[in-house]
């Protein structure tokens, strides 16, 4: 949706930030475009934990793009976490962006509910683990009312669950009404779960790649928002090398000949759908399929191994990422790209065309690239390994609304929605109760409907579910994937024609209980209110556990 105002518009929304930011080289340095492509800073747990400050810090960059990143005290910006299933993530976060003058502020939290601040500003920050299991609780990966406002400091301190998929996962801001601003700002990093090589063997000794595609504030082109299928809402980036319209300069992708990569791919954009493709001298190259949002493909059956999924494209929502092995370009290739293909979102979408990502060379000498290890352990189960045998408990149908409100010369107004069918259409407010109530040990089916004339992408924090049915289609069993994110297809408007729906299993029988939300991953569409919260209450025999201790400590109170 072009030029949409955030739902509580702030400033940050349309990333016209206030001045006496630092310069880019500074504080959040980006390299040139066609620049060769670099993986990303690593940081490995190490006894069992990884213990890392960050500092949120913005810039302003030669274009004018305002800028956003995490960064260590020592320089390292967005490095990436690798971690063990079990292992605990320590992160000291200290917001050093400071509070812009006339900036509108909003309470996201009363006493019980505050986590940080209670009041949210345009410098506010917090973190998401995207795709990660983890406890939805403060100081862990609670996003509803964490807040840490300038020259604050904030703990995070969340175990990776012990049967937690091995895999690609990432983290993010996610402040409601600012979150696209600071992503499309490059704050924005991978978590690796160790041990895919024991669920996919075939990885195994390959030299290992990390792509982190990002997309970014589009500047100085008049053609911008004119909303012509050719012309892209926002630009890219690949681990910060810049591709920007119209002259997309590709970033340099160097392999070694004769040596197949395995490369883990997240789309840490904003808003940008993408399609990837490999592509030597016009020719789709086929990609072996690994993993996806985190999960090893095919691994759903219970049997603790997954399954190579030969594709020649990877279609990627924002947010979701993919993992697969790809051989390097032969000797007679003349033209080499990794791209993305065009994108029909729908009459009321963002423009994303068909565009070059990186130029792919390959050369005798070795690559820099570290190796994924050998095998080094049996196969394990993995949560939700056994969610396709689980018997469904409870079904809801909800669906995606928008209403345009007001119009103007430069932008829209409009609100998002998502709504469990029968509820009032609600913009998401933090201070609401959930939209929906369920009980651990739960498996429930969601139908859910698209009644828009663009693309959503329905994202569910804390648990994967598996995808069942396109447009009431069922999906062959031996073919049903594990996701955290996954699109929906736009209706075509026309008022004969059913509105485009997915079917979704959930798997609330974990550990996880608490409030914690599903949205449409494109954040201007979440920032302007298409997010509910979802609440998990314990099981029966643990609330009446927990009501005897809460007896038992009111009848110790009353004796003192």
């Amino acid at each position: 949706m072009k030029n949409v105002l955030c739902g509580i518009a702030l400033a940050v929304c349309s990333m016209t930030f206030w001045s006496g930011a630092a310069r880019a080289d500074d504080v959040c340095p980006r390299p040139a475009a066609q620049s060769e492509v670099q993986r990303p800073p690593d940081i490995y747990s190490q006894n069992g934990k990884i213990d890392v400050k960050l500092h949120y810090l913005t810039a302003v960059d030669d274009t004018g793009r305002t800028l956003f990143c995490f960064v260590t005290p020592d320089g390292v910006e967005s490095p990436t976490l690798h971690v063990n299933p079990g292992d605990n993530i320590k992160i000291e976060l200290t917001n050093l962006v400071p509070t812009p003058p006339g900036g509108r502020t909003m309470v996201v939290s009363n006493d019980q509910t505050v986590c940080g601040s209670a009041t949210m500003n345009d410098a506010s920050v917090n973190m998401h683990f995207h795709g990660t299991n983890t406890a939805p609780r403060c100081h862990s990966d609670e996003v509803i009312h964490t807040l840490v406002n300038s020259g604050e400091s904030f703990t995070y301190n969340l175990r990776i669950p012990p049967d937690e998929p091995p895999g690609l996962y990432w983290y993010h801001p996610h402040v409601h009404g600012t979150s696209s601003g600071m992503l499309q700002g490059g704050a924005t990093g991978a978590i690796e779960v160790e041990g895919i090589q024991n669920i996919q063997p075939a990885v195994a000794g390959l030299p290992e790649r990390y792509l982190v595609l990002r997309d970014q504030q589009n500047t100085g082109d008049a053609s911008h928002g004119s909303g012509l299928p050719n012309v892209p809402n926002w630009d890219i980036s690949v681990n910060y090398v810049p591709i920007d319209f119209p002259a997309y300069k590709p970033a340099v992708i160097a392999m070694q000949s004769g040596q197949p990569e395995f490369w883990r791919v997240v789309n840490a954009g904003a808003n940008t759908i993408m399609d990837l493709e490999v592509v030597y001298d016009g020719v789709p190259q086929p990609l072996q399929v690994v993993a996806l949002d985190g999960v090893p493909t095919g691994s759903k059956d219970g049997k603790h191994q997954g399954t190579i999924v030969t594709e020649t494209d990877a279609i990627l929502p924002p947010s979701a990422r993919v993992e697969f092995i790809v051989a390097p370009p032969g000797p007679d290739v003349k033209k080499a790209q990794l791209i993305t293909l065009g994108i029909d979102g729908g009459a009321a979408s963002d423009s994303n065309p068909r565009r070059p990502f990186a130029n792919i060379t390959a050369a005798t000498a070795p690559n820099r690239l570290p190796r994924m290890p050998e095998p080094n352990g049996g196969a394990r189960k993995m949560r939700f390994d056994d969610l396709a045998n689980a018997p469904v408990t409870q079904h809801r149908d909800l669906f995606f609304s928008e209403y345009y409100q007001a119009f103007g010369h430069d932008t829209e107004k409009v609100d998002f929605f998502i709504t469990v069918d029968g509820a009032k259409e609600t913009l998401f407010d933090p201070n609401e109760p959930p939209a929906i109530t369920t009980t651990r040990g739960a498996v429930e089916e969601w139908r859910i409907e698209n009644r828009t004339q663009e693309l959503h992408e329905f994202h569910m924090h804390q648990i994967h579910f598996l995808v069942t049915a396109v447009n009431d289609k069922h999906i062959r069993k031996d073919r049903q994937q594990l996701y955290d994110v996954f699109q929906v297809p736009y209706w075509s408007g026309h008022p004969n024609e059913p509105y485009p729906s997915i079917t979704v299993k959930l798997d609330f029988r974990g550990p996880t209980v608490g409030d914690f939300v599903y949205h449409c991953h494109i954040l201007d569409h979440e920032d302007a209110g298409m997010m509910a919260i979802i609440r998990v209450l314990p099981d029966k025999g643990a609330r009446t556990k927990q009501h005897d201790a809460d007896a038992r400590t009111q009848a110790r109170g009353r004796k003192t």
